[in-house]
């Protein structure tokens, strides 16, 4: 893989399959080096459910690659879980992948990026961490805690060159969602969402909503009552 110091660098934790896979392929297209990160493949191996994994995977980008420009926490878990059959073990896993993974490597990677006082950290979460929605309470609170926690580092890092971007997408097509059973309005392929996340990162989009008829839709959601909102869905 070319080094070429003229070259913007990509390190997609999550890059295996479904958009990670479709992302990394749109960045190399133009003309960006990319490493792709995952627990089975990838040219460095991580597991973000681990801490040491994290740490050993962003020692060993450092020293084949360099500096942090752009990194990119894509990794997630998805299984529908409604309150009415709760699982703890369901709901630990959900929060030790998506929102305690991506904290272990924000924690390997933002010092480093600090020092240098550059870099993009790119979290990706989901519309469903907008409102509340069924069959997602483990899955949705994750995702609200991540768009949470990356727009609190922007205000945090606000006086400094380092940008931190959320990415919060409708339904995508990938092995994650191929198991679900209910309707997916405005579903979108891996490569069409690959096109909406790169167009995002070079505008320095805060947070990056797509496709646009999801981002209206969530935007109307939010200013449905509470009171409400249960009322708009089928009885579980």
């Amino acid at each position: 893989m070319s080094t070429s110091n003229n070259r913007r660098k990509a390190w997609i934790i999550g890059a295996s399959t479904g958009i990670g896979a479709a992302l990394a392929d749109e960045l190399e297209r133009k003309n960006w080096q990319v490493v792709r990160s995952a627990r089975s493949k990838g040219d460095i191996l991580i597991d973000v459910a681990n801490d040491q994994s994290v740490i050993d995977a962003a020692s060993k980008y450092q020293s084949s690659y360099g500096d942090f420009d752009v990194v990119v926490f894509m990794a997630g878990f998805w299984k529908q879980m409604s309150a009415k059959r709760f699982s703890l073990e369901v709901f630990k896993t959900h929060n030790d992948t998506n929102i305690v993974g991506m904290a272990r490597c924000i924690e390997a990677v933002l010092p480093k990026m600090l020092e240098k006082n550059h870099g993009t950290f790119i979290g990706v979460a989901s519309v469903a961490g907008f409102r509340g929605i069924g069959g997602s309470t483990a899955y949705g609170p994750t995702k609200a805690a991540q768009l949470n926690m990356l727009e609190a580092m922007r205000v945090d890092l606000k006086n400094t060159n380092i940008v931190v971007q959320a990415v919060a997408p409708g339904f995508v097509e990938t092995p994650m969602t191929s198991v679900n059973k209910f309707p997916m309005p405005f579903i979108i392929s891996a490569e069409r969402a690959a096109q909406y996340i790169v167009r995002g990162i070079e505008r320095g989009t805060p947070e990056i909503v797509f496709p646009p008829a999801m981002a209206l839709m969530m935007r109307i959601a939010k200013l449905v009552p509470k009171r409400i909102w249960p009322k708009l869905f089928k009885r579980g």
